[in-house]
This record gives C-alpha cells, sequence and structure tokens, in this order.
C-alpha cells in the first residue's frame, strides 16, 4: 500500500513570525487560499499571542473572520494560554496547537514559565479544547536540541512526553525548532515516542532546515512512520526566541522529494513554486527554499 504524507502547511504561522517585513492581513489571506489551491488541507493560520511579543502575529482574529473557508480544510492555531484558547474558539479555528518546550531556559524565554508548568498549562488547554469540540496538538518545542541549554538528552525527552501523552493531545508533535537534528536522531526520537504513546497517540514532526538537514531527516521520519510533516512554503520561518533560528524545511522541497520517491503529498509542486515567487515579491527578499530556482526535474 502506497504511504500517504500529511504535509501540515505553517507558512502563514510559523513562516511569518520570525520575517522583518509584516504582511497585510489580506495577503496573509492570499498566502493561505494560495496553499489551499496547491492541496494543503490542514494549514496552521495564525498564532493567538500577545502581539507585544509577536506583532507579526498581531491579526489574528481579523485574520480568521475575514478568511474563506473550504470544504475538507482545517485551519489551526496556536495558543499559549486560556486567553489564547478562548480567542481561538471565539474565532472558529478547527484545530489548536500548543506549545512544550522541553528545556527549562527555552521555555522561560519563548512562554514565560517551566517546562513542567507548560505541560501543566497544556494539558488545561487540551481538556477545554475537547470539551469545545476541537481537536488539540502538542508540539513538544527543542526535543532534539536547544539554544540555551545545548544537547537534550534522551532522559528529559522521555519525561515530557510521559507528561505530554498524559494530557491526552489528538496529536503529538515532536519539533526541530532550531535545525540540529539529523536523521539518526529522528529515528531514535520518534521511536521513544511511539514508545511513550505506546503508538495510541498519532505523531507529528516539525523541522526547521537551519543546517540543511531537513529534507533528510524528513525521509527519516516517514521510513520511521510518521508521515506528517510540517513544513513552510519557500522555506519561511523561524523563531522569535531562539537566537539563529531560521526557516521551516521548504513545503516544495518535500513535494518534489516524495513525488521523486512515489510517495503521494496531494499538493501541487508548480502551484508551489508559483507561490514562493509570489512571496518573495511581498517579503522583499529570497526564500531559500531549492525549487524556485532549480526548478522540477524533468523539466
Amino acid at each position: 500500500m502506497t504511504v500517504m504524507v500529511d504535509i501540515v502547511e505553517v507558512s502563514p504561522r510559523d513562516g511569518l513570525q520570525n520575517e522583518a517585513t509584516l504582511l497585510s492581513t489580506a495577503d496573509k489571506i492570499e498566502l493561505i487560499e494560495r496553499a489551499v489551491r496547491a492541496g494543503a488541507r490542514r494549514v496552521e493560520v495564525t498564532s493567538f499571542v500577545n502581539p507585544s511579543r509577536v506583532p507579526q502575529m498581531a491579526d489574528a482574529d481579523e485574520l480568521m473572520a475575514a478568511l474563506p473557508r473550504h470544504d475538507g480544510v482545517r485551519y489551526a492555531g496556536l495558543v499559549m494560554n486560556r486567553r489564547g484558547l478562548d480567542r481561538a474558539l471565539t474565532a472558529g479555528v478547527d484545530e489548536i496547537n500548543v506549545v512544550v518546550v522541553a528545556t527549562d531556559t527555552f521555555c522561560g524565554r519563548n512562554q514565560g514559565m517551566t517546562t513542567a508548568q507548560a505541560c501543566d498549562t497544556a494539558a488545561a488547554l487540551v481538556r477545554a479544547a475537547r470539551e469545545a469540540g476541537v481537536f488539540a496538538t502538542v508540539t513538544i518545542g527543542a526535543s532534539f536540541g536547544c539554544p540555551f541549554e545545548g544537547e537534550v538528552p534522551l532522559g528529559r525527552l522521555r519525561e515530557v512526553l510521559t507528561r505530554v501523552r498524559d494530557a491526552g493531545p489528538d496529536e503529538l508533535a515532536l519539533a526541530d525548532t532550531i535545525g540540529v537534528a539529523v536523521p539518526s536522531d529522528v529515528t531514535e526520537r520518534l521511536t521513544l515516542a511511539r514508545e511513550i504513546t505506546q503508538s495510541r497517540t498519532p505523531l507529528r514532526l516539525h523541522l526547521h532546515d537551519t543546517r540543511h538537514t531537513g529534507v533528510a531527516n524528513a525521509v527519516a521520519a516517514v521510513q520511521a512512520g510518521v508521515t506528517t510533516l510540517d513544513a513552510s512554503i519557500g522555506g519561511t520561518g523561524g523563531c522569535p526566541f531562539a537566537p539563529a533560528a531560521t526557516g521551516n524545511v521548504a513545503t516544495e522541497d518535500l513535494v518534489y522529494l516524495f513525488d521523486r520517491m512515489g510517495l503521494p503529498t496531494g499538493l501541487d509542486l508548480k502551484e508551489l513554486t508559483s507561490t514562493v515567487s509570489w512571496l518573495e515579491g511581498r517579503l522583499g527578499n529570497q526564500l531559500p527554499g531549492a525549487l524556485l530556482r532549480a526548478g522540477g526535474f524533468p523539466a
């Protein structure tokens, strides 16, 4: 049976949150509409966070109110606390994504609390989302390495995975927030996650391509049986609270890869590369994805 790779498009949220250029709400809607036309069925469209900390996401409520709805397309919002969740539910998101960072130092920088406190918060948010009938993902940030504490030992990840599992999310994601993972890390840590969840919770992987290992890590994930992957059109992205954190793995690069491997994604490469060109014009800079310049093969 052919494996279907499910790519979650995160350019409107993670892709734009670290960009110096603030896109208009209309341009964000155009980006999302282009992603949907390319075949995206899960799109992380915004984050409901303090606009003074992430000004790129200040229009979250207005964006959701103006966003066209399409059958079979699910829109997700990132939330950090109950206030953010309430805003997301009022806005009508289909999914929420809650972040727990695996190290205390980074968790403090990212959301002003310890990892243990973030786990407690995530559990409360997952419960509230379930009561509202909204799908909830918990993402463990810095699962592969921390910009402040360095290596994240497997024992530490095991502790956090156990706490997150007990929160009962619909999906659990591991994030290579600063792009330090290599394929053997991906295999090892996804195996650990499957062991902790006893294969009862669907797994997802969030990849950054900071050191150009993102595409290789995506292959390792699929080989390990995890076929839900985050990616960002053009390779936009980065974390405002992690020094030198650069973009997500590029959606179009993954689509080319999996097309050549015979693994369907449901995404149209021509539509994606056209969107990269459009987005570069809006942001005023060249994006790191390879396919716009290299082209597909055969031509």
